[in-house]
């Protein structure tokens, strides 16, 4: 099922959640106690990771170019198979602009659509990862072209002329920014992105986490506006060690609002960060429910323990 439909026919509240493939060498049981500890709770979608390889272009004597590709998580459509056949939950594995070319990009589809999987995350990634230089390889720079060449495929359109090019059928998904992409000047321009990967065929958008549901309130009435119509589902992270503080805004752009960042630095260890960020989170998701929202998406990689703690308070089931 697209998760489209069920955001349509589902009455909620439910979840969704977030994991990342363990790193190269990992267990994939890492994956399997992470979901099977989820499924009393029922979360109708799960999205996976997918992280770019670190490539590095080399130019030769001969002036061709050598590329070496090493990725620190591999694994994404292999989790989203077992997700689908042994769980029977879809799954959402990202797509990134940055990292790839169009032409790996349309062999991932192809491969996904191949496993049964219907459901991608479109994102642009990050810039950090090298461009190829050859102009024989092309590549989507932002995500709404990620999502024209989806919709493409969705339309029988690969990027040979093939006869009789079988469609696929994805339902795509995109990022939506409350507190603004950094890249962005302003948050006018960022909300007219999503507007613009709307228009080129995501079907819904999930934000990047954040701690204050006012930038959420904020943001979905200026992006409906906008003409942004498309369903904006909230995501939650649940502090858990003191760090958070310190590596979520930089690694995620975020702020954390001055309450929360006092009680964490005053806490004694970690485990009391702990008690602080599962009453933070019951707090928000609480008042998000009682704003009519259906679906919260969690942000848990494969550490589930404060979501089904948090899952015991909110009683969703």
């Amino acid at each position: 099922m697209h998760v489209a439909e069920i955001l349509a026919t589902e009455p909620g509240p439910f979840i969704s959640v977030e994991i990342i493939p363990p790193r190269r060498g990992g267990s994939i049981h890492q994956v399997y106690n992470a979901v099977e500890s989820l499924l009393p709770h029922r979360p109708r979608y799960i999205n996976i990771t997918s992280h770019a390889a670190e490539v590095i272009w080399q130019e030769q004597p001969d002036g061709t170019f050598r590329r070496r590709v090493k990725r620190r998580s591999p694994g994404t459509f292999g989790i989203c198979a077992v997700i689908k056949y042994k769980y029977n939950i879809e799954p959402v594995p990202h797509l990134l602009c940055h990292g790839f070319t169009r032409e790996e990009t349309e062999d991932a589809l192809i491969e996904l659509h191949y496993l049964g999987v219907e459901n991608v995350l479109a994102l642009q990634g990050e810039e950090k990862y090298a461009r190829p230089p050859r102009p024989d390889r092309t590549v989507n720079q932002y995500a709404y072209e990620l999502v024209e060449q989806i919709i493409g495929m969705n339309q029988g359109r690969y990027l040979d002329d093939l006869t009789d090019a079988q469609p696929t059928n994805f339902c795509v998904g995109v990022a939506a920014y409350p507190e603004k992409h950094y890249q962005a000047p302003n948050l006018a321009f960022d909300i007219a992105n999503l507007k613009r990967k709307q228009d080129a065929g995501a079907s819904y958008a999930i934000t990047q986490m954040f701690f204050d549901n006012a930038y959420y309130y904020a943001f979905v009435e200026k992006a409906r506006q906008a003409g942004v119509f498309i369903p904006i589902i909230p995501g939650i992270k649940i502090l858990t060690k003191r760090e958070h503080v310190y590596s979520l805004p930089r690694s995620f752009h975020i702020s954390i609002p001055e309450p929360l960042t006092q009680a964490v630095l005053s806490a004694k260890d970690d485990k009391e960060v702990l008690e602080i960020g599962l009453e933070w989170a019951y707090h928000q998701a609480t008042d998000l429910l009682s704003h009519g929202v259906k679906n919260i998406h969690f942000y848990t990689m494969l550490y589930t323990r404060p979501l089904l703690r948090l899952m015991e308070r909110l009683r969703l089931d």
